[in-house]
């Protein structure tokens, strides 16, 4: 990749020669980060809870035709041992770390009045902790690298702003952005930390949320760009912050969300105001 004062005409987002680690990278926004590296190609290696079968992983082709596919590795990294099993398996296969992508997380609505400690305990240790523990055993290897590395802590809209029906999930994202600007001090100038806040995106789970594609067309008309977030949009993203491009970057959060939400002041003004009111 190009360095500062480089004259060569070098891809700033070609990741040949680099590792990528995503957690939970088989699936949704995961898988569509995964795959955008293998296109860019990177070596990557997803890992997740649930073991997948090597014609399902995450696949690219990148730019000189070559067919690349991720590399599996199970693991919960909900515990601390296993998130550093995981990233001395990157290592140990392809023999560096480059890029971090936490991206394992997510919760089932649950009210927050009701919610058992054990459920919430487990929501704050996939969101918070698991994303923590992935990154001091990443650091731990990029700060021994010339290059040294690269971390994109994947947040959520819901950190910033009420988050009913996933109270501890906003709350564990909230944190994950504090935490995105500490370790950048901590680990600079070393290792980059940043972090992508994701909003509304289109993926399996989403069309079951929001009841299908009529749910979804609804749900999407209150976003400015009319429309949700996809995968290969978070995953171009990751690309960037993770890039020479963003060299410069680190403890930034770069939200992601289409404009935002329709205030709800505005819509009631509209009903009130309309017509047939």
């Amino acid at each position: 990749m190009a360095t500062r004062g480089s004259t060569d005409r070098v891809d700033p987002l070609d990741f040949t020669g680099r590792t990528v680690l995503v957690t939970g990278g088989a699936k949704g926004i995961g898988r569509g980060i995964a795959e955008g590296f293998l296109a860019a190609g990177a070596d990557v290696v997803v890992c997740g809870r649930t073991s997948v079968d090597d014609d399902a992983l995450p696949s690219g082709v990148d730019a000189a035709g070559r067919e690349r596919r991720a590399v599996f590795v199970a693991a919960d990294l909900r515990d601390a041992e296993q998130a550093t099993a995981a990233v001395g398996a990157a290592v140990d296969r392809f023999g560096r770390l480059d890029v971090l992508v936490n991206n394992a997380g997510g919760s089932p609505s649950a009210d927050a009045a009701t919610a058992s400690p054990r459920f919430s305990a487990s929501i704050v240790q996939l969101n918070l902790l698991a994303p923590l523990y992935c990154a001091q055993a990443a650091n731990a290897v990029m700060q021994g690298q010339d290059t040294g590395g690269s971390i994109v802590n994947i947040a959520s809209v819901s950190g910033l702003r009420p988050s009913p029906g996933t109270a501890a999930y906003g709350a564990a994202k909230a944190g994950l952005l504090s935490l995105t600007t500490s370790l950048a001090i901590e680990w600079a100038p070393k290792v980059r930390v940043n972090a992508l806040s994701a909003g509304l995106v289109a993926t399996e789970s989403a069309d079951a949320h929001y009841g299908g594609a009529a749910g979804m067309a609804q749900v999407a008309a209150t976003v400015p760009l009319g429309r949700f977030g996809t995968p290969d949009d978070m995953a171009g993203i990751c690309r960037f912050l993770a890039s020479p491009l963003a060299a410069y970057v680190t403890g930034a959060n770069l939200v992601a969300h289409g404009g935002g939400e329709h205030p709800a002041f505005l819509t009631a003004a509209e009903r009130a105001t309309a017509p047939d009111a």
